[in-house]
């Protein structure tokens, strides 16, 4: 591990990364627009100079040579000496923030991107206080260049970012630096917009607001949302998230750093694929069956009543013809306390993997990152809890059978999913089970035959942990209570399984992984410096 010296500190660096990641990795706070670690490296915004020694010509000693150096190009090597914290690489700090200020809008009240803008940052700590442009400022109307976003041209200080990600991450190369000088501007080719299925993240990317969401656009100030970590529900991938939300709602969600799964970037899939939970159709309030029709119930008679009729139909044969369906929608502690709950009245019930949504193919891009065809966050994780309780197993679709054959006297059917997902032969097999129990986010054409209809919480309502298709567990955390009327499924499951007080998904983890270590292995993945950005 190289040792590097800034401002007078020994810092001990990873191999082969720039000066200026060093220095952030160490805590500092030093200006920059075009480095991102995720992207090239073409060292243009020139804020980010710094002082270094070299070796004398004549002496061969190590001296300051009268020259400032991109620390966002300059490899870290062992026993280099390098300064910030100079008078000189103050002053460059402050010319270049004047230069990028000549034709800035003073529009920050307006600005999506205030209270998290660089460029106000950077003024503050280091660039001019007042302009000295007299001349009139060079205006730039905005642009929409996509169906997601909209382009603040006023706002760029061509950093370039966007261009290199769509270059080189989505591989896509809709956007371009067209003109030179002072004309020079961000554009999209006519006829191409920015519409890949990764576009979002040049939103992220952007430093200076000149990108922005049209979905969040004039919606909330960002000093006043809260961030809560979590994993996307899209897909198996399971690209790690945060969601910012306050008490009006989830706004809006960002990419969460993961060097093993999605490092910098999400899928436009899990930026906007959250707004199913706002359906006006979402079940709020659990009934049973009272003749014909669905008639409002306690959510305190539940459980005796589903106790009592899963035990009836487990009598006499050990519950060989009952069975719970285990949603891969559902986190792995609630899959864990359903299959005990089950399993403790009817050690001989089935226990299902249930319906695994599959769209297309696996979608990989130049750089590695993928979009995975399986549309569900938790199928390995379900897997593993079904290995655990062994027993009668089967698939969904084998389930349906035995259903539609008639042999099936007792389900507890779980979903959870965004989409309908209930074709005509789940339809017509389980009208023939006489007691179905259905925990959903909506209604489907399973009510007709339910027994009982239990409304389910979406995954920002809960926590637990998932497992994605390379086994990787991650652990997401509850963004904003449940809708009216809904219990998030782990308190109820919770309940079910004989629990007493309030869920909290690390407790059940910890008793989980006494019995199967690899469900308590979370993977949390490591910070980013505190100024990256």
């Amino acid at each position: 591990m190289p040792k590097i010296i800034i401002d007078g500190q020994e810092v001990a660096c990873r191999e082969n990364i720039p000066v200026l990641q060093a220095a952030l990795e160490a805590g500092q706070d030093i200006p920059h627009y075009c480095y991102h670690p995720g992207l090239s490296i073409v060292a243009s915004c020139r804020l980010c100079l710094m002082e270094m020694k070299m070796p004398d010509p004549r002496t061969k000693e190590l001296v300051w040579v009268p020259k400032l150096f991109p620390s966002c190009q300059t490899p870290v090597k062992d026993g280099m000496e390098v300064r910030f914290n100079t008078e000189r690489v103050r002053d460059n700090v402050k010319h270049v923030m004047e230069y990028y200020l000549l034709n800035h809008p003073l529009d920050c009240p307006v600005c999506d991107k205030a209270g998290e803008c660089y460029l106000q940052d950077y003024t503050e700590s280091g660039g001019p206080a007042t302009s000295r442009m007299v001349e009139e400022k060079y205006k730039n109307p905005k642009k929409d260049i996509g169906p997601h976003t909209l382009l603040y041209q006023d706002r760029c200080v061509l950093c370039s970012r966007c261009v290199r990600f769509t270059d080189e991450i989505a591989g896509t190369g809709e956007l371009k630096v067209i003109n030179r000088g002072s004309r020079g501007e961000i554009d999209v080719f006519p006829g191409a917009p920015l519409a890949n299925a990764l576009q979002g993240n040049v939103v992220d990317l952007c430093p200076v607001g000149a990108l922005l969401d049209k979905g969040f656009l004039f919606k909330q100030r960002v000093w006043l949302l809260k961030h809560a970590k979590s994993v996307s529900p899209v897909d198996s991938r399971g690209q790690t998230i945060w969601i910012d939300h306050n008490a009006e709602g989830i706004h809006r969600i960002r990419p969460r750093f993961n060097e093993r799964v999605n490092e910098w970037w999400i899928s436009d899939e899990a930026r906007f694929g959250w707004k199913f939970i706002y359906r006006a159709d979402r079940l709020s309030q659990p009934r049973t069956r009272n003749g014909t029709a669905l008639a409002p119930v306690a959510w305190e008679a539940l459980p005796d009543l589903l106790r009592s009729r899963i035990e009836q139909a487990a009598a006499g044969d050990g519950g060989a013809r009952v069975a719970a369906v285990l949603s891969p929608m559902l986190s792995c502690e609630e899959a864990w306390l359903l299959a005990q709950f089950i399993r403790d009245l009817a050690p001989q019930a089935t226990l299902v993997l249930g319906h695994v949504p599959v769209t297309g193919q696996d979608r990989c891009f130049p750089k590695g990152f993928k979009i995975m065809a399986e549309k569900c966050p938790n199928r390995r994780g379900i897997e593993t809890v079904l290995a655990h309780f062994g027993g009668p197993q089967s698939t969904f679709a084998e389930f349906l059978g035995r259903a539609v054959e008639g042999q099936v006297a007792a389900a507890y059917v779980t979903a959870g999913y965004p989409e309908a997902w209930v074709d005509d032969r789940a339809v017509t097999a389980l009208r023939k089970v006489p007691f179905l129990a259905v925990h959903d986010l909506f209604p489907s054409g399973l009510d007709a035959s339910a027994t009982v209809q239990i409304p389910a919480a979406s995954w920002a309502e809960r926590e637990g942990t998932f497992m994605n298709c390379d086994g990787l567990l991650q652990a997401f955390d509850r963004a904003i209570p449940p809708l009216e009327g809904v219990k998030p499924d782990g308190q109820f499951l919770f309940e079910l399984a004989g629990g007493e007080g309030l869920f909290r998904s690390h407790k059940v983890r910890a008793s989980v992984a006494a019995a199967v270590p690899a469900l308590g292995d979370v993977f949390e993945p490591r910070p980013l410096p505190e100024h990256a950005h």
